[in-house]
């Protein structure tokens, strides 16, 4: 089943990517480009940079310390309503 531009897989296994498509992911010559094999279909994708890496990991952290706030805020109102926790 075929969804897309067909190519053929050259003498050396080079593949051309359509025009049309490394436009769109802003494919250029000389980039680099991850191949892998997922479930029985060759899947080519663009690498994560390590800027795209280092801005995930940013939002992790604020996400992480929005959450811990929030935590904050509730465990207070938890004693402020219920009293200290007894030790058991």
């Amino acid at each position: 089943m075929s969804r897309g531009n067909e190519r053929t897989v050259g003498e050396r296994g080079q593949v051309t990517l359509p025009k049309e498509i490394r436009e769109r992911l802003g494919i250029e010559g000389g980039d680099e480009v991850v191949v892998h094999e997922d479930d029985g279909r060759v899947v080519i994708e663009k690498p994560v940079t390590r800027e795209e890496l280092a801005a995930g990991y940013r939002a992790t952290a604020e996400r992480a310390r929005d959450i811990a706030a929030e935590m904050e805020h509730a465990s207070d109102e938890a004693d402020t309503y219920l009293g200290d926790a007894p030790d058991w």
